[in-house]
């Protein structure tokens, strides 16, 4: 890459962080190029050309994005304020705007949603973050460290992974009746799969949550576990934790074979140390654990 591309691509960069640090702010045109420092005249093509769709439309999104995660995940706010803070003036435009991208209002998304219309609408948005936004890591960033062993329960996803977010609410609204909140209880992702396996039916992660209490199921398939103590290569990633496909692949292509160790028999997992929407989607973060031998 050229020189005069990297700094280019830093400066659009320097546009989707100050958009994802902002999002409350009026994030008009005049300001945005100023960030990039680019001419005002030409900075909504370059944008369009870079990414594949417009600031506004990107802006759009990112404001949606973080408001379907509200409704879905959390009851705490009311759909007004909620519209607000995604940029409407009137819950009814909201409602407009949320049932034309997603097939669903507000309301009944956040008492059941549809999890493939949401997917496919913020495609756009992940393409465009993925093309400028991929982190880095080096060897610097992995510590090994000596684990100890964590009881946990379970609750269990197989199968197609598009409706992981529907277990996701499950296992939200089964910890709260259990009085198990993230403060004082870690969170842990278990991944038994790919990713993306070449069959849906063969995608397989636990959700897992660290108690010592004897486990109430409250009607879920709950089991108990242990996430079992031992060495462990550590990969902290801040930001956009969503998607931990990128770390877990640097830690097996590059890291692993680099290092001389060797992987233990457990599968490669993730503890969630902060979650969106409770902080900025900028401002998650995620320990990505490989145990060794």
């Amino acid at each position: 890459m050229t020189t005069a591309l990297q700094n280019y691509q830093d400066r659009m960069r320097r546009v989707l962080e100050h958009i994802d640090r902002h999002l409350d702010d009026d994030l008009d045109l005049d300001s945005l190029a100023a960030i990039a420092a680019f001419s005002k005249f030409h900075f909504h093509r370059q944008f369009t050309a870079t990414f594949g769709l417009s600031v506004h439309r990107y802006v759009q999104l990112a404001r949606m994005k973080r408001a379907s995660h509200q409704l879905a995940y959390s009851d705490a706010r009311d759909v007004t304020d909620i519209a607000m803070d995604a940029g409407y003036d009137a819950p009814d435009a909201f409602a407009r705007a949320f049932r034309q991208r997603f097939g669903q209002s507000p309301s009944l998304f956040r008492k059941s949603p549809e999890w493939e219309p949401w997917l496919a609408a913020f495609g756009p948005l992940d393409k465009a973050r993925s093309k400028l936004m991929q982190i880095r890591f080096t060897t610097a960033d992995v510590t090994v460290r000596d684990v100890p062993p964590t009881r946990v329960a379970i609750m269990e996803h197989r199968g197609n992974p598009g409706t992981l977010g529907a277990t996701i609410r499950r296992f939200i609204a089964w910890r709260k009746a259990a009085n198990l909140h993230p403060r004082n209880h870690p969170t842990f992702t278990v991944w038994h799969s790919e990713g993306r396996p070449a069959q849906q039916a063969d995608y397989s992660v636990d959700l897992c949550v660290g108690t010592d209490q004897p486990i109430e199921a409250h009607g879920e398939a709950i089991k108990a576990g242990e996430i079992p103590g031992g060495r462990c290569a550590v990969l902290r990633v801040t930001g956009y934790t969503d998607n931990l496909e990128p770390a877990a692949l640097y830690l097996y292509r590059d890291w692993l074979p680099a290092s001389g160790e060797e992987a233990r028999d457990f599968p490669i997992y993730c503890q969630r140390l902060s979650f969106f929407p409770e902080v900025p989607e900028h401002e998650t973060v995620a320990d990505v654990f490989l145990p060794l031998k």
